[in-house]
C-alpha cells in the first residue's frame, strides 16, 4: 500500500465523530450533525458548524442528526458526513490515495446494520473497511491488556447506546448493549422541566443542564444553574434556577436501566472472570461516563471499585486507533468473531 494513505480509525457515535489517523492520535472531534439545504440538496456544513444550527434554522435549511441509538438511521447523510471528515483529515489526494479504515460499532448491532456502516465508509473513499466493537475499543483504548486469559468489565456510556462487556483472550465473553446513554438522559431533563416546572427547553439547554449540574450520585456541594425556556402557561420565556439535587431525580429511570444492564451481565459472566472483575475493578469510558458520581453510583450498587477511565471521551477512539497496528489480522467488515460465534 502506498505511503501516502493513511490508516484511520473512526468513533463513529451518535452525539460525535473521532478520527484517530496512525501516527497523529486523534485529530478531529466533531458533532454528528449534517446541514444541508431542502431545495437543493447541497451540504452546507457537517460537525460543530451544523450543531450551532440544530434548532435555528429557517424552513429551508435542516440540521440532522444521521445516526441514532448507534446506528445509522440516515445512510446517504452519514455518508456524506463521513466523506467529509475522512477529507478533512486525509488532505486532498484522499482519492488517489484511499486509506484503510477501523469504524467502531455497538456490541449489539446488527448484520444489517454492520453492512450499512460498512458500505458507508467504502463509498466515503475508504480502500477497505474494518468493524471493531466499542467496548474493545474503550478496553483497548483505557490501557488495559486485552489479551491476558482475565476478565475485566468495560461500561461505555455514548450518546445513543450504553454498552457492557466483559472481555478475556481479546474477545467478548459476555455483553449487553442498551439503547440508554446521553440522549435519553437529555430527553429525561426535557421531561422533567416539562413536568415539574411547565417549562419547555431545546435539546442544547438540556445538555448544558447535564454537564453543568447533572449527577446520580448526591453530590457534597449542591449546585444551580439559571436557564430559559418557554413557559407552557403563558408562552412566553421564562427563566428558572435548577439545581442539582433535580437532576437526581430526572436522571432516575434512565440510570437505573444501564445499572439494570450491569447486573445482568455480572449474572451472565463466569465465576472465575466475576472473581478477576472484583479484583480489576469495572473501568468507565465514553462521554455520559462523565456525568457526576456515576463511578460512585455503581461501585455503590455492585460493590466493586469503579473508576472513569482517563481521557474517557476519547477512549474508544484512541483503542480503534492502536488496533491498526493489528489490522492485518482483521477480516474486511467484520466484527470481533467471538460474537459471530454467539450469534450462530
Amino acid at each position: 500500500m502506498c505511503s501516502l494513505a493513511k490508516d484511520i480509525g473512526i468513533d463513529l457515535g451518535t452525539a460525535s465523530v473521532l478520527v484517530y489517523v496512525k501516527g497523529k492520535g486523534v485529530v478531529l472531534n466533531e458533532p454528528s450533525v449534517v446541514a444541508i439545504n431542502k431545495d437543493d440538496g447541497r451540504l452546507l456544513s457537517v460537525g460543530a458548524d451544523a450543531q450551532a444550527m440544530l434548532g435555528r434554522t429557517p424552513g429551508n435549511i435542516v440540521a440532522i442528526r444521521p445516526l441514532r441509538e448507534g446506528v445509522i438511521s440516515d445512510y446517504d447523510m452519514t455518508e456524506r458526513m463521513l466523506k467529509e471528515f475522512i477529507r478533512k483529515v486525509s488532505g486532498s489526494f484522499h482519492h488517489i490515495f484511499k486509506p484503510r479504515v477501523i469504524i467502531c460499532v455497538p456490541s449489539g448491532i446488527s448484520e444489517v446494520e454492520e453492512r450499512a456502516v460498512v458500505d458507508a465508509g467504502l463509498q466515503s473513499g475508504a480502500s477497505h473497511v474494518y468493524l471493531i466493537e466499542e467496548p474493545v475499543a474503550a478496553a483497548i483504548g483505557a490501557g488495559i491488556d486485552i489479551t491476558k486469559p482475565e476478565g475485566h468489565m468495560v461500561v461505555d456510556i455514548g450518546g445513543g447506546t450504553s454498552d457492557i462487556a466483559v472481555i478475556s483472550l481479546k474477545g467478548v465473553v459476555e455483553s449487553a448493549s442498551i439503547k440508554v446513554a446521553g440522549d435519553q438522559f437529555n430527553e429525561a431533563i426535557v421531561k422533567y422541566m416539562r413536568r415539574k416546572h411547565n417549562i419547555l427547553i431545546g435539546e442544547r439547554t438540556a445538555e448544558q443542564m447535564k454537564m453543568q449540574i447533572g449527577c446520580v450520585f448526591p453530590k457534597d456541594e449542591e449546585t444551580t444553574i439559571e436557564i430559559k425556556g418557554r413557559c407552557l402557561m403563558t408562552g412566553l420565556p421564562k427563566t428558572i434556577t435548577v439545581t442539582s439535587t433535580e437532576m437526581l431525580e430526572a436522571f432516575e429511570e434512565p440510570v437505573e436501566r444501564i445499572l439494570e444492564a450491569i447486573h445482568g451481565v455480572l449474572e451472565r459472566t463466569p465465576p472465575e472472570l466475576v472473581a478477576d472483575i472484583a479484583n480489576n475493578g469495572i473501568v468507565m469510558t465514553g462521554g455520559g461516563s462523565l456525568v457526576d458520581g456515576f463511578d460512585k453510583l455503581i461501585t455503590a450498587r455492585t460493590g466493586i471499585h469503579t473508576v472513569v477511565a482517563e481521557n474517557a471521551i476519547s477512549c474508544v477512539a484512541i483503542g480503534t486507533g492502536k488496533s491498526l497496528d493489528s489490522v492485518h489480522e482483521m477480516n474486511d467488515g467484520t466484527v470481533n468473531l467471538s460474537r459471530r460465534k454467539q450469534m450462530n
